[in-house]
């Protein structure tokens, strides 16, 4: 199974989620009347609705039951997509250090056709180097074994495979000054992120901005965020934003909104790709 075919069950998963809510909706009925059907609880339902879980094929029979889907066709289909969606992606071979609530988000990452980011703490996952992703996990996890530490590590260098895939997304990144500033690791660790961040940064499809002190106050000042968007159409953009235990996604069109806005302005802000690959420059010759 390749990675693409894993993240696209996540996709799967999402628009058969939307789908039943949408069903659900237009029918008038409540998550705990759904919920009840199935002999489930009313969150279960909103977990279902958001591609939080994996399908039962007899709990989406009965759901359609309910909403008044009787044709065969359609019933088919939507039955089809919730086999598909339970396809288990690459990531699952990492559960031991994966927390449950960020393996979503790499499906979604992986599946993505457009990744924006901004971060203000440390240089992106996908722009780590390997020896920068080590420091950067050993201290966040001061009591981790090495084990896990390395198998963390792992996991964050495969993800940067997509970046150089086939499909690779178009990926925006706007990373503030302070994220590169703020040391992880050795002096020769920061030279070899900040090295890689100006290669990286001419690939073609790879756009980096950087967001200097000098500028002051600007658009970000909620803190880092993630904006996806995805190629098929009846899904919509999502905003992720993570925590110390648990992550958010956002995918009502006032939310992903103030966001996309958000995003705009830092990207307009910024000083320019070329501009920013000098940034990094002085910032090289600092170190």
């Amino acid at each position: 199974m390749t990675a693409g075919e894993s993240s696209g069950s996540v996709v799967r998963r999402i628009l058969l989620g939307s789908q039943l809510r949408r069903l659900r909706e237009s029918r008038g009925i409540t998550r705990e009347a759904a919920g009840y059907s199935i002999r489930a609880s009313e969150s279960k339902i909103s977990r279902m609705e958001l591609g939080r879980v994996s399908f039962k094929a007899r709990d989406v029979e009965d759901l359609l039951t309910l909403y008044g889907v009787t044709d065969d066709a359609e019933r088919a289909s939507l039955l089809g997509l919730a086999k598909e969606a339970n396809i288990a992606g690459w990531w699952h071979s990492y559960g031991d250090v994966l927390p449950g609530w960020f393996q979503t988000y790499i499906g979604l990452e992986g599946a993505a056709s457009l990744i924006r980011i901004y971060e203000v703490q440390f240089v992106h996952g996908l722009l780590q180097t390997e020896a920068y992703a080590h420091a950067v996990v050993r201290r966040g996890m001061p009591n981790g074994s090495n084990a896990e530490v390395d198998r963390r590590v792992a996991l964050r260098l495969e993800r940067q495979k997509a970046l150089v895939s086939e499909r690779a997304p178009r990926f925006h990144a706007v990373l503030d000054e302070a994220a590169l500033r703020r040391p992880y690791g050795e002096r020769d660790v920061m030279r070899g992120q900040l090295k890689h961040l100006i290669e990286v940064s001419e690939q073609p499809n790879v756009t980096l901005q950087v967001m200097p002190f000098s500028f002051g106050g600007h658009a970000g000042e909620s803190g880092a965020f993630t904006l996806l968007r995805f190629p098929e159409s009846d899904l919509s953009d999502i905003v992720y934003l993570e925590q110390l235990t648990s992550s958010l996604y956002l995918d009502k069109p006032e939310e992903v909104a103030q966001y996309e806005r958000a995003m705009e302005r830092l990207q307009k802000d910024s000083p320019g790709p070329e501009e920013s690959r000098d940034l990094l420059r002085g910032l090289l010759q600092l170190i």
